[in-house]
């Protein structure tokens, strides 16, 4: 499990299209930890919140997202 208190340098959230209920969130965050990607992500808002000490590969998100099924809709980025 990734510690999503440790500071990262970057931050980028992604809007996703496709998540119906909680467990389509939780298959995300399985995807991504399995990807070795550091994420959160909220049913409730629609979004995934990914965290790297480096830049954020948004190819390896959208890949990794595909494969689950899901798309992205959005991304907005975040330096710390």
């Amino acid at each position: 499990m990734f510690n999503l208190f440790k500071k990262s340098k970057a931050k980028k959230s992604f809007q996703i299209a496709g998540m119906h209920c909680a467990s389509c969130a939780m298959v995300i965050e399985s995807e991504m930890e399995d990807a070795g990607i550091n994420a959160k992500c909220s049913y409730a808002k629609q979004t995934l919140e990914v965290f790297s000490d480096t830049e954020v590969d948004e190819k390896q998100v959208k890949a990794v997202l595909g494969n689950a099924g899901y798309k992205i809709v959005y991304t907005t980025e975040k330096t710390q």
